[in-house]
């Protein structure tokens, strides 16, 4: 299955933290299809802490979603990152946003990711690398969710 995945960093190396997140998908079997360029951005909704570095890439993976999920946890976990405070800062942060056409609406999974099209942190990384693809419940293609989001925070490419 394909799917996108977002991924955060704020405390420590944020560029390596990325990276290495990367190679771990990559140790477990998980292809890496498509990776958007690196963005600096504006902590949305705990401004009081630092900048995140944000990615987005487009992976393979023969894992289901919610196995998907468990090893994202597992890699977050090896990386160092600490059970905290919802939005605290955080080493690294990795997320399912889409799964193709997949709508999963769980207590430990929701697909596509809940507030994806309010998130300028994902919609300008993920418009960068698919624009065409259509929100598998709103109907919108990323790249117009991106050009009408309310979010003013603000995000800036890197590379």
């Amino acid at each position: 299955m394909k799917y996108y995945l977002g991924l955060g960093s704020n405390l420590g190396q944020k560029k390596d933290n990325l990276r290495q997140a990367l190679a771990q998908l990559r140790n477990e079997g998980i292809r890496i299809l498509r990776s958007s360029s690196l963005y600096e951005t504006e902590p949305k909704d705990v401004p009081e802490q630092p900048w995140f570095y944000n990615q987005v890439v487009q992976v393979e993976a023969r894992f289901s979603p919610q196995e998907l999920l468990k090893l994202l946890k597992k890699i977050e976990k090896r990386m160092g990152r600490k059970a905290s405070a919802k939005k605290a800062p955080r080493k690294i942060d990795l997320d399912i946003l889409l799964a193709e056409n997949t709508v999963i609406r769980t207590r430990e999974l929701v697909i596509p990711h809940p507030r994806l099209e309010k998130r300028n942190f994902v919609l300008i990384p993920l418009s960068e690398i698919a624009p065409g693809v259509v929100h598998p419940v709103l109907k919108i293609r990323i790249e117009d969710l991106a050009a009408i989001a309310e979010d003013q925070s603000v995000v800036k490419k890197l590379e």
